[in-house]
């Protein structure tokens, strides 16, 4: 029997939402059974040892040109987030802190968690750099990508990022194919020759590479996953909800820019 591509595009869909979900935080509002049975329960909270002793672990790694150390009570490495050995490159500028946020259009998890993310964008620190990459782990997945990076190359990335979303998930068009995602680009004013001409652009293509790239670096196996300055990773199932992962995300950004 034939398979046709729209069916290995929806098979692969399936198949995907296994890794998708590995960002799902325990007690979320989007949590489920499965996602509980894999989740990562945040230790015990550390008692706080003396002020003095909190004082000079900082002042060690300042002098280590170290970020001071996220309190234990609260964020601890290797449960909350995981440390990135060696650190890896950024896109943003030295006097900034990236923040990226790898994610699928067509992950659950990653538009349970999209509001928290776009309601912290409005609030974050100046000294923040916020940059979004795409998943691009096989046909389907590459597929989103390659549309998230023609509306940004169009000038229509922040119109349509939502908009992709809703899409998918509430009006259950997964845009699974390239007429699909023409049209749905013509809903916004693009026309057919123009999302045909920046689809197969060289520029959209490269930053699908860089995309490539930048997964292999990060280590970056589920979504949606936050990286840190290319120091930190971390999810929602590590923080412990969607706001908690909002939480630890200022703090790991608040204490790179303190070690800057």
């Amino acid at each position: 029997m034939t398979i046709g591509l729209r069916h290995l595009l929806a098979l692969a869909a399936l198949l995907l939402l296994a890794a998708c979900g590995g960002g799902e935080p325990q007690g979320g509002q989007s949590a489920t059974a499965d996602a509980a049975a894999t989740d990562t329960t945040p230790a015990a909270t550390s008692d706080v040892g003396d002020a003095s002793d909190a004082a000079a672990d900082a002042a060690t790694a300042a002098t280590e040109n170290e970020p001071p150390p996220i309190p234990e009570d609260h964020f601890r490495m290797g449960v909350s987030y995981l440390r990135l050995t060696p650190t890896q490159p950024t896109s943003s500028s030295p006097d900034k802190v990236e923040v990226a946020e790898f994610f699928w259009y067509g992950c659950p998890h990653c538009y349970a968690f999209d509001p928290y993310l776009r309601k912290w964008l409005a609030t974050k620190p100046d000294y923040v750099n916020f940059v979004r990459i795409p998943a691009v782990w096989n046909p389907l997945v590459r597929m989103h990508a390659r549309m998230f990076y023609t509306a940004e190359v169009l000038g229509k990335g922040d119109e349509m990022h939502e908009a992709f979303f809703n899409e998918i998930h509430v009006n259950g068009n997964m845009l699974d194919s390239e007429d699909k995602i023409a049209a749905f680009f013509g809903k916004f004013g693009v026309s057919e020759a123009d999302f045909k001409k920046t689809w197969d652009s060289f520029a959209v293509t490269a930053k699908l590479q860089r995309a490539d790239e930048l997964a292999r670096r990060y280590n970056i196996s589920s979504v949606p996953t936050i990286v840190v300055n290319g120091k930190y990773t971390t999810d929602g199932s590590m923080a412990g909800s969607w706001e908690m992962l909002i939480e630890l995300t200022n703090e790991l950004a608040a204490a790179e820019h303190a070690a800057q």
